[in-house]
């Protein structure tokens, strides 16, 4: 698409979208529980408003055009390359957009892999506690994956309604984790209260080696080889 054509009402590429995003998120995930599948609807639900907004109706822009009206500071707010809301607040430069759309695409794939990765060190630790490779940085990978994704998501092409909905989505997915470390408390009681008072939730607090995290032994038996 030109970053100089009107970009709105395109419905196809609205459902294209969804549907490409919903089978990456997936096809990563592999949710098999209704916590999984919750976790996996709240990011479709903001998918949906996000690309709503992208290539179907702008709702965002009729929104601030109508309260800033000509002090909006771009001309034609209705182009693609203005519909980023970034690129937009900075008068249409092309250098925001150049920076902030890869700055974009990596998050969200980076996103992906950190939660293929952690299904299948959690598919390969076959009831164990998994306390190696991504886990040993993490507790919830698969959580952190969602978080990247969506914060992508935002550096790429915020709106009023995906800016509102993702502090919702973050604190629906502390909660869920929360209550899925109650449930594996019960499983595997002081082994895991120790792993947890060792190693961060979401973020880790030390290099990551990526060596390590990518061995593929990892993902094979659940067992350091």
């Amino acid at each position: 698409m030109h970053l100089y054509e009107y970009a709105y009402g395109l419905w196809g590429s609205v459902l294209a979208n969804i549907i490409v995003f919903s089978l990456f998120a997936f096809s990563a995930f592999k949710p098999k529980t209704k916590r999984d599948w919750r976790t996996l609807g709240a990011f479709m639900a903001f998918l949906v408003a996000l690309f709503s907004e992208m290539y179907g109706v702008p709702l965002t822009i009729y929104f601030l055009t109508s309260i800033l009206g000509n002090k909006y500071p771009v001309l034609d707010p209705y182009i693609h390359l203005n519909g980023h809301l970034w690129v937009a607040l900075s008068g249409g430069s092309t250098t925001v957009y150049y920076i902030l759309h890869p700055l974009s695409n990596i998050l969200i794939i980076l996103g992906l892999i950190v939660i293929s990765l952690g299904w299948k060190a959690i598919h390969a630790g076959q009831g164990e506690l998994v306390d190696y490779g991504l886990y040993k940085y993490i507790r919830h990978p698969q959580y952190t994956g969602f978080f990247l994704m969506i914060i992508g998501f935002l550096v790429q092409w915020p709106t009023i309604i995906t800016l509102l909905m993702a502090p919702v989505l973050f604190i629906v997915y502390i909660r869920l984790a929360k209550r899925e470390e109650d449930d594996v408390i019960q499983v595997f009681g002081d082994k895991y209260l120790e792993y947890r008072d060792s190693v961060p939730a979401f973020f880790p607090n030390r290099m990551i080696n990526i060596k390590e995290v990518l061995n593929k032994n990892h993902y094979k038996n659940g067992s350091v080889q």
